[in-house]
């Protein structure tokens, strides 16, 4: 057992609610309900629970296109609830974690993102975030009116201009413009309210924005780092950059470029927190935990597609079975790397030297968008946080428990006493905010305080006119 931890950091840790679990097949366990994505008590039961753990936030992902043929794949991703009105429920049933809501910026309006995360930051009492994605759904084109998904260089241009507008739209009021002094009958002071006049090649918006500034002023970002351009923009604006590592050496690699990002951008390295996706397989003996990950393989709904894991992999398996053993390749050649990382993970995870070709197609789905997955004895599980967490691979995890609610609750009350026990995580929230519970201690200055604009004059015309009637 590793001793205690020397360090002042503490771990972050977040819930990443994926339906009833990360796992394709939790859905088909017994005793689950496979509708309870959309059950509010348990939606709200699920934020809670990880309230109660004193966890930094409850992250939900979004997707704007499905299939019948995606619950085979990925059923968590088959059918949603919409993140801003889900977290607007959840909002009025906890306190203190924070919300991670996200919103693409390829299929949206600045000022609808401003309305929304503004107000819900109102809502919450500063606990919001926003996770800024673009999309890599090519399908999500035809549902928005349009003949092709733009490539990723315009995405991440349009995203870098909304952003601009949405964080100038929550400066537009000043954190006092709301007076509603009644007996001067002015409402609002007019001197602290701006249009923004925004003129882009994307977006031509005016404002204000009709949404007092948030509580927390500029609404924390985060971002997931797949692309040199969505890495670069975690570097230079997240407070929080998730990333689907599957290895250590993975992590360690994506960590040190977003930290030397952050530093090149004139950000102090510890402004952006990173923090891997963790899948966590968790029993009171080892054997117990892969005996877990084996029942939920056993309940994967998707057939053997052997043509699928050929192409990807690069392996010929023409002609084999599930039941036929993965054949030999050179696991020392670059070209199969891929390959390399599913058959040393189909080994481990069905403990056993010569893997079938069904282990290696179970890997394949299990891995969902190539988070790590932690198997063991609460103890080995704690070990292997607390070896990325100080060994350069993360500031904490964004946990996608495998099945729900039971897999939140071996997590917790299982590993975060271990962690507990060894200084790494904190007993109590030490602030109420999303920015708070990642060390934010100041509100952002709005870059328009102090800047006198048409509308003040206007104001101050009508207040004269209002106070001589």
């Amino acid at each position: 057992m590793p001793s205690l931890s020397s360090s002042p950091r503490q771990l972050h840790f977040g819930i990443f609610l994926f339906s009833i679990g990360y796992h394709p097949g939790a859905w088909r366990l017994a005793g689950v309900d496979p509708k309870a994505s959309h059950d509010p008590a348990f939606i709200a039961s699920i934020a809670r629970k990880a309230e109660d753990a004193k966890f930094d936030f409850f992250f939900l992902g979004d997707a704007l296109a499905t299939s019948a043929e995606q619950q085979y794949v990925f059923p968590s991703q088959t059918v949603r609830l919409e993140p801003f009105t889900m977290l607007g429920y959840v909002a009025a049933h906890t306190q203190r974690i924070g919300l991670i809501a996200t919103a693409n910026t390829t299929y949206a309006d600045p000022y609808h993102i401003a309305r929304q995360t503004a107000s819900l930051d109102h809502l919450s009492g500063g606990r919001l975030a926003w996770n800024v994605v673009t999309g890599a759904d090519e399908r999500a084109a035809k549902n928005f009116s349009r003949d092709h998904h733009w490539d990723n260089s315009r995405r991440y241009d349009c995203a870098e201009e909304l952003v601009e507008v949405v964080s100038k739209l929550w400066d537009s009021w000043e954190d006092d413009a709301l007076i509603g002094d009644q007996d001067a009958g002015l409402l609002v002071d007019p001197a602290k309210l701006h249009a923004i006049e925004h003129q882009g090649h994307f977006f031509r918006v005016k404002g204000p924005l009709n949404v007092a500034r948030p509580p927390q002023g500029q609404i924390p970002l985060v971002n997931a780092g797949t692309s040199p351009r969505s890495r670069a923009f975690g570097a230079a604006h997240s407070t929080v950059v998730f990333a689907g590592v599957p290895t250590f050496e993975a992590a360690q690699g994506f960590y040190r470029e977003i930290k030397a990002g952050a530093v090149a951008g004139g950000r102090a390295a510890d402004e952006v927190s990173v923090l891997p996706g963790l899948v966590p397989y968790i029993g009171r003996t080892s054997e117990e935990a892969y005996a877990l990950y084996q029942r939920l393989s056993a309940l994967i709904a998707a057939k053997l597609d052997t043509a699928a894991l050929e192409r990807d992999l690069g392996v010929p398996l023409a002609g084999l079975s599930g039941e036929d053993l993965f054949p030999a390749f050179d696991e020392a050649d670059p070209a199969f790397a891929l390959a390399r990382l599913f058959i040393t993970q189909a080994r481990q995870l069905n403990r056993t030297d010569t893997p079938t070709v069904r282990h290696v197609f179970e890997y394949a789905i299990a891995r969902g968008r190539g988070h790590f997955l932690a198997i063991g004895s609460a103890e080995e599980v704690a070990d292997t946080i607390q070896h990325w967490f100080e060994h350069g691979a993360a500031d904490g995890f964004n946990i996608c428990p495998p099945h729900l609610p039971a897999g939140l609750d071996d997590f917790v009350e299982l590993v975060l006493p271990i962690l507990r026990a060894r200084g790494l995580f904190r007993e109590d929230y030490s602030g109420s905010t999303f920015g708070a519970h990642f060390g934010r201690t100041d509100k952002p200055a709005n870059r328009f305080e102090g800047v006198r604009t048409a509308d003040a004059e206007f104001g101050r015309i009508t207040e004269t006119h209002h106070r001589v009637v």
